[in-house]
C-alpha cells in the first residue's frame, strides 16, 4: 500500500502542478513507471484507485486520461462513501443538510432563471392529492436537486446531491409514521417556491431551514423512543 500511495501522490503531483490537465492522456504505462521510478504494478494500482474516484478515466485499448475534474465527478465518490452510514449517523447528515440547503436555496432565489422557477413549480404540481410515499420521496429529491442546481454553485450542488442518499430512508420513515407529513412537506415546498418566485432570499432560506429541521427533529425523537 505504501508503494501504491507513493504512486498516487506522484500522479496527483503531475496534475496539481499543471503538467497534466483535464482531458490529457497519461504516458504509456512502461514509460510513466520508469519516469516516476515506480514499479508497473504500483502504477497500475494507483491508476485503478484514481479511476475509482473519477480523477482518471481508463479507456480500454486507448489509454488513460485525466477526467474533466469537474466537481460533480470528483464529489460523486461522496455518495458512495455515505452509503455506508449507520442508521444512528443519519442525524449528522441531516445536520449538514440543514447548513447547506438553506444557503443553496438563498443563492437559487437570486440566480435561478424564470424558466427554471417555472420548472420547480411544475415538479411540485406533479404530485396528486394522495401521493404514495415513494412518489413523495422521489418528488422531494427532484425538488431539492433543482434548487441545488439553481444555486449556480457546482461544488455546493454536488455536496447536496451526495448527501441526499442517507436521508432518503429518513424521509420514508417520516412519511410512513408521522400523520400529516406529506401535506406538511408540500406546504413547505410551496412556501419555498413562493419565496424564490418573489426573489426573497432570506425568506427562502428560512423556509428551507424549517423544512430540513422538521425532518431532523422528527427523526431525533424517533431514535430516542
Amino acid at each position: 500500500m505504501a508503494l501504491t500511495d507513493e504512486a498516487i501522490d506522484k500522479i496527483k503531483g503531475m496534475i496539481t502542478s499543471g503538467e497534466l490537465g483535464p482531458g490529457d492522456r497519461l504516458p504509456k504505462e512502461a514509460d510513466l513507471a520508469e519516469r516516476l521510478g515506480l514499479s508497473r504494478n504500483s502504477l497500475r494500482e494507483a491508476v485503478k484507485a484514481l479511476s475509482m474516484i473519477r480523477v482518471l478515466d481508463v479507456r480500454q485499448g486507448d489509454g488513460t486520461y485525466v477526467t474533466s475534474l469537474e466537481p460533480n465527478l470528483l464529489l460523486d465518490a461522496l455518495s458512495f462513501v455515505v452509503d455506508f452510514h449507520r442508521d444512528d449517523t443519519v442525524l449528522e447528515f441531516l445536520e449538514v443538510r440543514r447548513i447547506l440547503e438553506p444557503a443553496a436555496t438563498a443563492l437559487a432565489t437570486q440566480r435561478m432563471s424564470e424558466e427554471d422557477v417555472i420548472k420547480l413549480q411544475a415538479v411540485l404540481d406533479q404530485l396528486g392529492d394522495d401521493p404514495t410515499i415513494e412518489a413523495l420521496v422521489a418528488n422531494d429529491l427532484e425538488f431539492h436537486r433543482l434548487i441545488a442546481a439553481g444555486s449556480g454553485n457546482a461544488v455546493l450542488c454536488s455536496l447536496i446531491d451526495g448527501l441526499s442518499g442517507p436521508t432518503t430512508r429518513a424521509r420514508i420513515w417520516r412519511g410512513l409514521t408521522q400523520e400529516g407529513a406529506a401535506a406538511r412537506t408540500r406546504e413547505q415546498h410551496q412556501a419555498i417556491v413562493d419565496a424564490i418566485t418573489a426573489r426573497q432570499p432570506d425568506l427562502a432560506r428560512s423556509w428551507a431551514s424549517i423544512h430540513v429541521a422538521g425532518v431532523e427533529e422528527w427523526l431525533r425523537r424517533a431514535l430516542t423512543i
